[in-house]
């Protein structure tokens, strides 16, 4: 039998006020503790976990009721990512070995470094192209640019391109433009048309730069069910509800270390942060303020939790929080339960 819990907001404050009275949890009921330790962090808004597509935990403990769409913020990325895998499924990339300057050469602006047209699609989609940042403090200079493509482009390279990660959403942005420019059809078609229509999510219009580009790996929204469908993609291997979504080659080749992370020391694939944990390996989408979508596939788990996102979340903090919950509390859970 599986356990279910379905939490309201006021299940949650007289849970709270039953957990100061008395604190110990009851061994037998390890998802009740998780909710529990996750409504304790003041940032998280919401967690829905399942396991062999069977509900394990459902609840709101604040912020947006359940089924509301809401910020995935740099979740954005994965789904970026996924649209990458679909390009290629269908011929419009050969590889990840195509090169900027083969694919989409109008794109790069005429006072970009040389190297530039040498960066890879798979250095777009790991972060690796060695290019000047546009996350954290240079972000917001580079929103305020007449192209975002352009000015992504234009930066310095600070690193050879294919040797490191630099957190970049310029990286998927441009990732986002050449899947417009070889596909024919806005990033926000291809999301609907490529993804929410076999998932059977909503997925509603984003922002835009001022070329009219929709932004890649930034802004989306998603509902909690939405970002767990997304999730079991990946754990299914590519396909969802008998029809094939991506190649399972792409699935299987995405959660594979291409590098890591310098902030938070996990390993990246294409568009996915990766972790083990008592040898449970496990892939992380994660936006800014803690939106999270976990899978386990080696469990069966796929978890997503939704979070304050005017508030950050570093590794430092409550994101290391999230990572030690997901560590330390929902893995063994699951994997007991498997």
């Amino acid at each position: 039998m599986f356990n279910t819990h379905l939490i309201s907001r006021r299940t949650l404050l007289s849970g709270i006020a039953a957990s100061l009275a008395a604190p110990a949890i009851a061994q037998s009921d390890p998802w009740q503790a998780i909710a529990d330790r996750a409504a304790a962090f003041d940032q998280c808004h919401a967690i829905l976990i399942r396991q062999a597509g069977e509900t394990r935990l459902s609840a709101v403990f604040r912020g947006p009721e359940m089924g509301r769409l809401v910020p995935i913020k740099s979740v954005s990325k994965t789904v970026v990512a996924a649209l990458t895998g679909a390009a290629i499924d269908r011929g419009e990339l050969s590889s990840v070995t195509d090169r900027l300057g083969d694919v989409a050469p109008q794109l790069i602006p005429s006072d970009a470094d040389p190297r530039v047209s040498q960066i890879t699609i798979e250095d777009l989609v790991t972060m690796q192209a060695g290019l000047e940042r546009t996350s954290g403090r240079n972000y917001g200079g580079w929103v305020s640019s007449r192209n975002w493509v352009a000015n992504a482009l234009a930066r310095p390279i600070i690193a050879e391109p294919g040797t490191g990660m630099q957190y970049s959403t310029g990286s998927f942005h441009i990732l986002g433009a050449v899947l417009s420019e070889v596909s024919g059809q806005s990033l926000l078609d291809l999301a609907r048309e490529r993804l929410g229509n076999p998932l059977g999510i909503e997925i509603p219009a984003w922002t835009r730069d001022p070329q009219g580009r929709y932004l890649g790996g930034n802004e989306m929204a998603l509902t909690l069910e939405g970002m767990v469908r997304f999730g079991e993609l990946y754990r299914l291997n590519g396909a969802f509800d008998g029809v094939r979504v991506l190649s399972q080659s792409w699935v299987t080749r995405s959660l594979e270390p291409r590098t890591r992370s310098p902030f938070s020391g996990l390993d990246y694939g294409y568009g996915w942060f990766l972790g083990q944990a008592d040898e449970i390996p496990y892939a992380l989408a994660r936006g800014y303020g803690g939106q999270i979508i976990c899978v386990a596939p080696q469990i069966g788990l796929t978890c997503a939790i939704t979070s304050d996102p005017t508030r950050p979340a570093r590794s430092g903090g409550y994101f290391g929080d999230l990572k030690r919950l997901i560590e330390q509390d929902i893995l063994p859970a699951a994997r007991e339960e498997a």
